[in-house]
């Protein structure tokens, strides 16, 4: 298995899927290291939420399955 070459923090992410920062901080909480969900530190010793490539693929389906719950009938 190949290392991970980069990741993108969620502030990228954020702007790479044009999505509010903020609201995407809650998604990830039941994502893994192996589903693409990684920790960083930033300069001020602050974790910083990072994804891989199929990180974000698997937080794109959990932005789609937190709007369809929004949508759905009661």
């Amino acid at each position: 298995m190949a290392g991970i070459p980069y990741v993108f923090t969620i502030g990228r992410v954020a702007e790479m899927l044009g999505e509010d920062e903020e609201w995407l901080h809650d998604l990830p909480l039941g994502m893994y290291p192996e589903d693409g969900h990684l920790w960083g530190y930033d300069i001020n010793d602050c974790e910083i939420p990072a994804f891989t490539r199929d990180g974000i693929e698997f937080l794109k389906q959990i932005i789609a399955d937190d709007r369809s719950a929004w949508l759905a009938p009661a």
